[in-house]
């Protein structure tokens, strides 16, 4: 019989530390990417914005992605990134990439990121795209949303692809 040693547990973080970082990557999490959208988007003119997240296809679909992997698609996505862009996590195998600069920018920057998972050469580990542009009407949480639905649609296309979202006419 083994007996425990009498110390106390460890403390769960608090709110603020919890959403900080995402524990695997040490990216900043879903809450944080949303605090951060919402002060670029803050003020009188803010700078046009564009939301990217990106998704990582698995042909396994095992979960959850092992750590390896999101640690080396971090570090690609980390010193792939110019000095104003800014990254952090959305979901399991999803990273949100914040860019400064007009969408076509976004789009190509985002067609780059994609492409360069797979050179990785993690087997069967590609990527897709759903990128948003900021618009005057939407908060930080609705354009997340809308970066995700794209994503959600650009999964479905398969890899390599980048779709961004349109308002329907």
């Amino acid at each position: 019989m083994t007996i425990a040693p009498n110390t106390p547990p460890l403390a769960a973080p608090t709110a603020p530390e919890a959403a900080v970082a995402d524990v695997t990557t040490l990216l900043p999490s879903r809450e944080a990417v949303l605090d951060r959208l919402a002060e670029r988007l803050a003020g009188p003119a803010p700078a046009p914005t564009t939301v990217v997240v990106l998704g990582l296809l698995r042909r396994d679909d095992g979960w959850p992605t092992a750590q390896s992997t999101l640690a080396a698609v971090t570090s690609l996505l980390a010193g792939s990134l110019r000095g104003d862009d800014w990254l952090g996590k959305s979901g399991p195998g999803e990273f949100v990439v914040l860019l400064n600069g007009p969408v076509a920018g976004a789009e190509t920057a985002a067609a780059r990121l994609v492409a360069a998972v797979p050179a990785l050469g993690i087997p069967d580990v590609t990527a897709a795209a759903g990128i948003a542009p900021a618009t005057a009407d939407a908060a930080a949480d609705e354009l997340l949303r809308r970066a995700l639905l794209s994503l959600s649609a650009a999964r479905r296309v398969g890899a390599g692809t980048v779709l961004r979202y349109r308002e329907p006419q």
